[in-house]
């Protein structure tokens, strides 16, 4: 059973249930009873409406927003390990440091030109990618220390590269959209419902209530917008979301 052949049995039930005890009720009713006696129930319901959506609401953009931070965060310790790796493959000779250098550049710019754009459309990384990492390891490794400062950085050097390797599989992990589609029906269903219940309301057309239900309206779509945004983890721009990449390109 699906979870959204669970969701319809489940609002389907609600629903029946809550009719079914407000019917019975009615036939229940004496004929002398007066319902202006009762409170009207309509502006408590509105209410309660607005409150459980905005509950809903705040906590889908904490989540994205979450999300988003460690995304970032993962970006940025996988960028500073190369260039860690830049910076310390300094002491090799050379010839050395040219390859470990080109090695990095490679890795960067494949990830920057390729990888990421595939990542944003298709969620998911490249083989290409991992085998410039597996090459940046295998020339570091296969380099033997020919000095006490050498032996010194030789191990610092794949601790690096295993933590650009970790980075990058934290991020082939947080590559798909954070909430799942069922959060988003339960969004834009709310939204619609309680922007709906504006009209039971009896909105009029004075100046004010029109302002009041335009800015309304325009913040739940501004809302539903910023969760969308924050919903990719890496973000929907290339350039925007690569910057520490492009940092190490630069230096």
């Amino acid at each position: 059973m699906t979870e959204w052949l669970v969701l319809a049995i489940a609002m389907a039930l609600a629903c029946a249930v809550v009719l079914t005890v407000t019917v019975l009720r009615h036939r229940r009713v004496p004929e002398d009873d007066d319902p202006s006696q009762t409170p009207d129930v309509i502006e408590y319901m509105v209410m309660m409406v607005g409150v459980v959506y905005a509950i809903v609401l705040g906590l889908a953009i904490a989540g994205v927003w979450e999300a988003r931070g460690a995304a970032e965060d993962g970006t940025r310790q996988e960028a500073q390990a190369l260039h860690e790796i830049s910076s310390r493959a300094k002491i090799y000779p050379a010839a050395t440091e040219d390859r470990i250098q080109e090695d990095v550049r490679r890795y960067t710019r494949h990830v920057t030109a390729v990888e990421w754009p595939r990542m944003i459309e298709q969620h998911e990384l490249t083989d290409r990618g991992t085998e410039l990492l597996d090459t940046l390891r295998q020339d570091i490794a296969e380099r033997e220390p020919a000095n006490d400062l050498e032996a010194q950085t030789y191990q610092p050097l794949l601790d690096q590269v295993a933590a650009a390797d970790e980075a990058r599989r934290a991020r082939a992990d947080n590559a798909e959209a954070t909430l799942p589609g069922v959060v988003w029906f339960g969004l834009v269903a709310g939204a619609i419902v309680t922007v709906g219940l504006i009209f039971t309301l009896q909105i009029r057309r004075s100046s004010r209530e029109l302002l009041l239900a335009g800015t309304f309206s325009a913040l739940i779509a501004f809302l539903l917008f910023l969760v969308w945004n924050f919903d990719a983890p890496f973000g929907r721009s290339v350039t925007e979301s690569t910057s520490a990449f492009q940092d190490l390109l630069t230096v």
